[in-house]
């Protein structure tokens, strides 16, 4: 290799190595110019109607905001007020687990004494409880850099929507002169998938919301609003989000009995087969196209490589790598990819 290939390969190293260490900064960029992106589709929609894009802008700014406020004054305080009577119910929760085992290992005798787990599985609930609320105050104190976090992402989008095409002509003069027009109609592309998946996502976590209520109500599983609300936040999150919004319901349904526990397993299952089965397809198919086992890959992945931010931005970030690779990789170089041929 010659010198300036060398030069080369270690600037790409280097900066590779920078990325890495600032990831969660990227991170938020990234998340930031998705929202940047759905919301200067409904700036140039307002445009389309001759209003100035800074009034669009105002106006888009302040209906997000009334959105906003509006949830945290109508919903988050009977979020807040049930929350509450799920940590009152929690030890109930736990001491009726230890009847209902204590009344199993008197039924099943020493059969039960093979399942050693079991024994301890209410000390253990018990322990997590406490140490969850011995925690309250240590999550508190670290709320302060999730401000600060989530203050930089709000500038971040702010000052990318002011003036989007800057920064994306930025963007494409990072690549060669050739293919300018091409990273633009690529940019194009992503724009309208983000979009596409945003309209989807928002659409099933509102049904699975209703869904969920109705079917917790019917059951009269206590908190129904809040494990409703749960699911249709853990929504945004495919795959592990609606297993895990089963585990509270199903606890606290063994206030009233273990059967009832069962019910609503099995009406999470049911709700989670309609999601797969007929909401996500209707919705998602004329918006995205993204193989059931990718996400899941993508979920494991982008969650265990970027933790929390990683696991919320998984989806936003297959959708943008599947375009490029079907983009770049694919039709650019593998299909006009032949080899030398040598004439004989």
């Amino acid at each position: 290799m010659r010198f300036g290939q060398w030069l080369g390969l270690i600037v790409l190293v280097i900066s590779l190595y920078i990325l890495w260490q600032i990831r969660q900064i990227v991170l938020l960029v990234f998340a930031a110019v998705v929202l940047a992106t759905v919301l200067n589709r409904v700036v140039r929609r307002l445009q389309r109607s001759r209003i100035k894009r800074g009034v669009a802008i105002a106006i888009t700014a302040i209906a997000l905001l009334a959105i906003i406020v509006g949830f945290l004054a109508i919903i988050v305080p009977r979020i807040v007020e049930q929350l509450q009577l799920l940590v009152d119910i929690l030890p109930q929760v736990s001491q009726r687990l230890r009847t209902w085992f204590n009344w199993m290992e008197s039924a099943t005798g020493p059969l039960l004494e093979q399942f050693s787990g079991l024994e301890n599985l209410t000390q253990q609930l018990q322990t997590w409880i406490a140490r969850l609320l011995g925690n309250f105050f240590v999550l508190l104190n670290n709320s302060l850099s999730v401000v600060l976090s989530v203050l930089l992402f709000l500038v971040l989008t702010v000052m990318l929507l002011a003036n989007p095409s800057q920064y994306r002509r930025i963007f494409i003069f990072a690549f060669p002169a050739f293919y300018r027009r091409r990273v633009d109609e690529i940019l194009s592309e992503c724009e309208a998938s983000l979009v596409g998946w945003i309209k989807g996502t928002l659409i099933a976590m509102v049904a699975i919301a209703f869904v969920s209520f109705m079917g917790l109500s019917i059951l009269k599983v206590p908190l129904p609003f809040v494990n409703a609300a749960l699911a249709g936040l853990l929504e945004f999150i495919p795959n592990v989000g609606p297993t895990l919004s089963v585990i509270p319901p199903a606890l606290l349904a063994l206030l009233d009995a273990p059967w009832k526990s069962g019910a609503v397993i099995l009406l999470y299952i049911a709700i989670q087969q309609f999601e797969s089965l007929v909401l996500v397809p209707l919705i998602m198919k004329q918006e995205v196209d993204i193989l059931p086992v990718f996400t899941i890959l993508a979920v494991v992945i982008f969650a265990s490589l970027f933790g929390f931010l990683g696991l919320v931005l998984a989806i936003p970030l297959l959708i943008v790598s599947q375009i490029w690779i079907k983009e770049v990789l694919v039709k650019d170089i593998l299909n006009h990819w032949y080899p030398n041929r040598t004439n004989n």
